[in-house]
C-alpha cells in the first residue's frame, strides 16, 4: 500500500543533538590540554635558562668591573684544589672524656730547680707565694739569705704561704701553732698533713705544713762598716785607714747603673736591697760621694763587693761585681765608676745588688734614687 506523503511530519526531538554537541565540545577542549601543558613547560624551561644566562651575564659584568679596579697581580677568589689521595685514608672517631670533676689545688710541696736569671722574689711570684715562704722552706740551702740562691739548686716549693716544719719529739699541735703564730685548726685541717681529726697528734720526723705560719728571719747580712771618726756608738771599722779622707755625700742618690729596672729581688723583709738589671761588664757608679770602707770579696753570697760611707749617716753597698776599680780608703765622687757588673758570689745572672743604709738601718733604695 502506498501512503501519501504530505508536507507535514512529526517534529524531531532536539535533546539528543544538544547532548552530542556538548560531548563533542568537551572532547575538543580536552584534546588541547596536553598541548597547553607542553607549551607552559617549554615556557618555564625557556625562562629558567634565560634567568641562568642573565645571572651568568651579571656575574661576568661584575668580574669585568672588579678586574678594572684590582691591581694586576691580585689573585682571584681562592679555589680549593681537587682532593686526591695517594695513600689509603682511614677515618676513626676519637673519644674524649668530659667529666664534671674540677681540678684540685695542689696541697703537697713540689721541687723546683733554680734557673739562670731566677731570684727568690721571681720564684715566689711564679708560684703565687710570698718570698719569705720560699726562704723558710729552704733554710738548709739559703740560710734565710736570698743572696745564697744559685743555679742548679733544687728548692722545695710549698703549696701555700706558711712554714714547712719538722716537729721535735714531744711537741704538740698547740706548741707548733703558737711557735709559728698560726692556729691548731690550720694545721689539723691541711690535707697533706694527714692528721687524724678524731685523735690529732704529731709524729716526730714528719714534715708538716703550717698554713699562714710565720717566723723571724735569720738573715746573715754584711755588717755596716764605718769610716774613722764616724761618731757611731757601735762600729765595725774599715779594714783600712780612712782618717785622712774628707769626702762627704750630698744626701741625694743617683742610680748606680745605666739600667733603672729591677731584675730580680726588690726590697722586702728577706732581701734588704734591690737587684738592678745590669749586663756583664756594665759600669757601676757611686750613688753619692764618700769614702770606700770595703772593697773585695766577702761571704754571704755577695761576691765582689764595695761599701761606701758617705759621712752623713748613709752607706751604700754594691755586690756581685765582676771587677772592682776602687780600693779601701779611697775617696770617690758621685757618678764615678767604681766597678763592673757581674755575677760573682751566689747569683743566677749578671746584675747589681744595691743597698742603702741609714745609721745602720736598711732603707728601701727606691725611696731615695733619683
Amino acid at each position: 500500500m502506498i501512503h501519501k506523503l504530505t508536507g507535514s511530519s512529526s517534529p524531531v526531538s532536539e535533546t539528543p543533538v544538544r547532548e552530542a554537541s556538548s560531548r563533542l565540545g568537551v572532547t575538543y577542549w580536552l584534546s588541547w590540554i596536553p598541548a597547553v601543558l607542553m607549551v607552559a613547560w617549554l615556557g618555564y624551561v625557556v625562562l629558567l635558562k634565560v634567568g641562568v644566562v642573565e645571572a651568568a651575564r651579571i656575574n661576568l659584568d661584575r668580574q669585568v668591573e672588579l678586574a678594572k679596579v684590582l691591581p694586576a697581580n691580585a689573585q682571584s677568589e681562592a679555589q680549593l684544589p681537587d682532593l686526591t689521595f695517594t695513600q689509603p685514608v682511614s677515618v676513626s672517631r676519637v673519644t674524649e672524656l668530659d667529666t664534671l670533676v674540677p681540678s684540685r689545688p695542689r696541697t703537697e710541696p713540689q721541687k723546683y730547680v733554680v734557673q739562670a736569671g731566677d731570684s727568690v722574689f721571681s720564684i715566689a711570684k711564679q708560684f703565687n707565694l710570698k718570698p719569705e715562704t720560699v726562704l723558710w722552706a729552704n733554710y738548709n740551702l739559703l740560710n734565710d739569705n736570698p743572696n745564697m740562691l744559685s743555679i742548679g739548686q733544687e728548692l722545695v716549693i710549698p703549696a701555700v704561704d706558711g712554714v714547712l716544719y719538722e716537729p721535735k719529739p714531744g711537741e704538740t699541735i698547740e706548741d707548733v701553732a703558737k711557735k709559728f703564730k698560726a692556729t691548731p685548726e690550720d694545721i689539723i685541717s691541711w690535707p697533706a698533713n694527714k692528721i687524724d681529726v678524731a685523735d690529732p697528734k704529731l709524729v716526730a720526723g714528719q714534715t708538716i705544713m703550717i698554713p699562714n705560719g710565720q717566723r723571724e728571719m735569720r738573715s746573715w747580712v754584711v755588717p755596716t762598716i764605718w769610716r774613722a771618726n764616724s761618731g757611731a756608738n757601735k762600729t765595725v771599722n774599715a779594714a783600712c785607714d780612712t782618717s785622712g779622707v774628707n769626702v762627704y755625700g750630698t744626701g741625694y742618690f743617683m742610680w748606680p747603673a745605666d739600667n733603672h729596672s729591677i731584675s730580680g729581688n726588690t726590697f722586702w723583709s728577706g732581701h734588704l736591697g734591690i737587684d738592678i738589671a745590669a749586663a756583664m761588664g756594665a759600669p757601676i757608679y757611686a750613688a753619692d760621694s764618700g769614702v770606700v770602707v770595703y772593697s773585695g770579696p766577702i761571704g754571704g753570697g755577695y761576691g765582689l763587693m764595695v761599701m761606701i760611707d758617705h759621712g752623713n749617716g748613709f752607706h751604700t753597698l754594691y755586690a756581685h761585681n765582676s771587677q772592682l776599680l776602687v780600693r779601701c780608703g779611697q775617696g770617690v765622687s758621685k757618678g764615678q765608676v767604681i766597678a763592673y757588673a757581674g755575677s760573682t758570689g751566689n747569683s743566677t745572672g749578671p746584675h747589681l745588688h744595691f743597698e742603702i743604709r741609714y745609721l745602720g738601718a736598711f732603707v728601701n733604695p727606691l725611696d731615695y734614687l733619683r
